[in-house]
């Protein structure tokens, strides 16, 4: 049994798999209302490595 996109989905699924190709760090929110994807909110966390200053 093989699962299918519907044609409605296809230009959201895209956007979506693209936010997760850009993404190194962070989270994507996908909001459904009334069985619609209705919002899409990506956080991207930027990681900075600590320096120890030498006294």
């Amino acid at each position: 049994m093989e699962w299918k996109l519907p044609k409605k989905l296809e230009g959201k699924w895209q956007y979506i798999l693209s936010q997760i190709e850009k993404l190194e760090y962070g989270s994507i929110l996908i909001t459904v209302h009334a069985g619609e994807i209705t919002q899409i909110d990506v956080t991207e966390k930027k990681r900075f490595s600590l320096q120890k200053a030498n006294k």
